[in-house]
């Protein structure tokens, strides 16, 4: 891919303000739904700080040469639950937070030094193309689900008759304002000049949320509930909860680590491995995805990253900054599909723009109007951008194969194996901790491939 800015290029002025706001819009909707899923005190505030502060920590282990966003990771969602679990109070829970963050984030560290002192060559045996192509794709399919989901969906909730918060807006209102959304980022990537066609996510989201806004306005001025996409509740709940006052422009997000020191008594060696039985099995299981969206990225930008700066300093990046994220948010981090979606269609491989991005989450985070305006973006708007950054992910994965000799049965065997389970949806359970789709169809490709490899000496 022939890239506009690459790694170690610097956009200049109002451009790198744009460039870093599109890398933001790609991760947050990711990134804040983490702690609104947990819930129990967590914020999406505390969580955009801690992905700034977790990526700036990344590009700095990573001598500023991967081009990649950490945000909130979905993989220890159950690992988070579980710190709540048995009626702990909020404090024990947020300190079981960052003690699960921080064994996870030393499972990266000791196996970043493993891989120090043997190398990485076995492990492109043990993962060639044809394993992490297709596996590179499940990443970007196994999230297709989300896209389409949030693409009939409004921010105006209901209670249902069964209790549940359901959208009032009618999901075919939805489903234009996403394309809209869809088709102004696909217009502006493909025919836009200049700086419209390295901000095709700024454009489409704003264009998707203007026609939300509208179809909102008639809806209330009509009396259509169907119509009601955009929550504009949201600007006085988080603005004007106490009337007009400092809080309405800028507050300090609720900090996990300032929660999590009052829990410190009540720390028993129960609770202790409970939490580490959490996490760490999880953290091994990430060290396959963390891998794979290397690899995607590395094809990206056209520098094997596992070189250069190293698979060690991506995982002393990745594991260092899951800690620090979740010492603000709770959430510990990875690398974003969305942020590499976004670095491929825009071409944009620039590591500062990363670290305006990541600068831009930490001030954000104080300002009260910001975190209101991403929390009234509509689902059906993101999910028009979704299935741009994911379709994305899934096509550089097949990109990857274009090189293998799919006529060689091993190799069709194998990327058929991971295709199949990844899309299919296999995933393994043991108590609290889970083996991903993408993980267990990476996990099972490579077996595969061990299987049916030839050996040396069968070879022509």
């Amino acid at each position: 891919m022939d890239l506009i800015f690459d790694v170690n290029d610097r956009p200049k002025g109002p451009q790198l303000i744009f460039f870093a706001l599109q890398q933001m819009l790609a991760i947050l909707a990711a990134t804040i739904a983490v702690p609104m899923i947990i819930g129990s005190g967590l914020t999406p505030a505390a969580a955009m700080l801690g992905a700034g502060v977790g990526t700036i920590v990344y590009v700095l282990f990573t001598r500023r040469k991967s081009p990649v966003f950490l945000g909130s990771s979905f993989a220890f969602i159950g690992s988070m639950f579980a710190a709540f679990a048995g009626g702990v109070s909020m404090e024990l829970g947020m300190l079981g937070l960052i003690i699960g963050a921080v064994a996870a984030g030393l499972v990266y560290v000791l196996i970043a030094a493993l891989v120090k002192a043997v190398g990485v060559e076995w492990l492109n045996r043990l993962m060639p193309p044809v394993v992490i192509g297709p596996t590179v794709s499940i990443i970007g399919l196994s999230l297709a689900g989300n896209a389409i989901g949030d693409l009939t969906k409004g921010s105006v909730l209901r209670e249902s008759s069964s209790g549940d918060m359901v959208p009032v807006a009618s999901p075919y209102a939805a489903m234009i304002c996403g394309l809209v959304t869809l088709a102004v980022v696909m217009v502006c990537s493909v025919y836009g000049k200049k700086m419209v066609r390295l901000l095709p996510f700024v454009i489409g989201i704003l264009a998707g949320y203007a026609c939300a806004a509208l179809m909102t306005l008639i809806g209330n001025a009509a009396g259509i509930d169907g119509l009601k996409l955009v929550d504009f509740s949201v600007f006085r709940s988080y603005m004007f909860s106490e009337g007009v006052s400092l809080r309405t422009f800028f507050s300090v997000p609720d900090m996990v680590f300032a929660s999590a020191f009052k829990g410190t008594g009540q720390l028993t060696g129960s609770y202790l491995l409970t939490v580490l039985v959490a996490y760490v099995p999880v953290a091994l299981v990430c060290f396959a995805e963390h891998v794979a969206d290397h690899k995607n990225l590395s094809s990206v930008i056209g520098r094997d990253l596992l070189k250069d700066p190293g698979l060690s300093s991506t995982l002393m990046g990745d594991g260092v900054g899951s800690i620090a994220g979740a010492f603000f948010g709770g959430c510990p981090n990875t690398t974003y599909g969305e942020s590499v979606g976004c670095v491929a269609i825009t071409r944009n491989a620039s590591v500062v723009t990363i670290i305006a991005a990541a600068v831009g989450c930490v001030i954000f985070s104080f300002i009260t109007p910001f975190i209101a305006l991403i929390a009234s973006i509509p689902s059906c708007v993101m999910g028009g951008v979704c299935i741009a950054l994911y379709g994305f992910i899934a096509v550089s994965g097949l990109k990857m194969l274009k090189n293998v000799d799919l006529d060689d049965n091993s190799n069709l065997f194998t990327a058929s194996v991971i295709l199949i389970a990844g899309i299919g949806g296999l995933s393994i359970s043991f108590g609290s901790v889970t083996i991903t789709e993408i993980a267990a169809a990476l996990i099972l490709g490579i077996l595969t491939n061990v299987l049916l490899s030839k050996k040396p000496s069968e070879e022509k």
